[in-house]
């Protein structure tokens, strides 16, 4: 029986490990609920250094300044502008493809790597790059794997922030970023992504470091261990009377 909550402690110790070769991604999209024709255009992605707490960003607003576009003219070049900022984006990949993403649900072609990779290809982007399975890390699906599912209430990660006493100074949720996005409201999405860059590395140091609040009290994680604990040893035992039962058959 696969052990998903030892599988969560493996990679968590790796993490752990080595903090500078791993980074927290996340990014802002217009909506994938009300355009669901298409694949959602980018905003910004913000990419931070687990070890040394340096962030990068790559924003819509920030190609439009340096091509001197104003912010009421980004709409009129939105493709042209979006490409540049995801092949800087893919640049930055190739630099750092051998470094583990921790990422918040970034997983299919509605929101995740896949959804960017295939934006960059409407765009004929030519510098696309695949990051191994391996080095793409879930927090949201690391910590139910964990905890368990019903570790925190839904949405996940505002409840985790709350628990936690996390500001949320310039947050957004998934449906106030779709809305700024349709107000072109870019700048405020940038904030709204770096601050949940910011989140998900408070939420991961304190998993790391054995803090982290949840609704998970100590009692029953006590008897879940217990049981865990209880189930190998009974496994062993069954495994080492099977073996003795064996071994005589074998030379008959």
């Amino acid at each position: 029986m696969k052990n998903f909550k030892k599988e969560a402690e493996e990679k968590f110790k790796l993490i752990k490990k080595d903090r500078n070769k791993v980074y927290i991604i996340h990014y802002s999209c217009e909506s994938f609920i009300k355009h669901q024709d298409k694949t959602p255009r980018i905003a910004s992605i913000a990419i931070r250094n687990y070890g040394s707490n340096q962030t990068i960003s790559f924003s819509i607003n920030k190609v439009a300044e340096v091509n001197k576009v104003e912010l009421k003219d980004i709409e009129n070049r939105y493709n042209e502008l979006e490409k540049e900022m995801l092949d800087e984006y893919f640049q930055f990949i190739k630099d750092h493809r051998d470094y583990y993403y921790v990422n918040w649900n970034m997983r299919d072609t509605n929101y995740g790597f896949p959804a960017i990779q295939h934006r960059y290809k409407v765009l004929n982007g030519s510098s696309i790059v695949h990051l191994d399975e391996s080095r793409l890390l879930d927090l949201s699906k690391l910590l139910i794997d964990y905890y368990g599912v019903d570790y925190i209430d839904n949405p996940r990660l505002s409840k985790l922030m709350e628990k936690n006493n996390i500001s949320g100074n310039s947050f957004l949720t998934g449906e106030e970023e779709a809305e700024c996005f349709d107000n072109k409201e870019y700048i405020k999405l940038n904030r709204s992504t770096l601050k949940k860059v910011d989140i998900i590395y408070n939420i991961l140091n304190r998993q790391i470091n054995g803090v982290l609040k949840t609704d998970n009290n100590k009692f029953k994680q006590f008897v879940d261990n217990i049981f865990e604990s209880s189930v190998c040893k009974i496994i062993s035992i069954l495994a080492a009377i099977w073996t003795i039962f064996s071994i005589p058959l074998l030379f008959k």
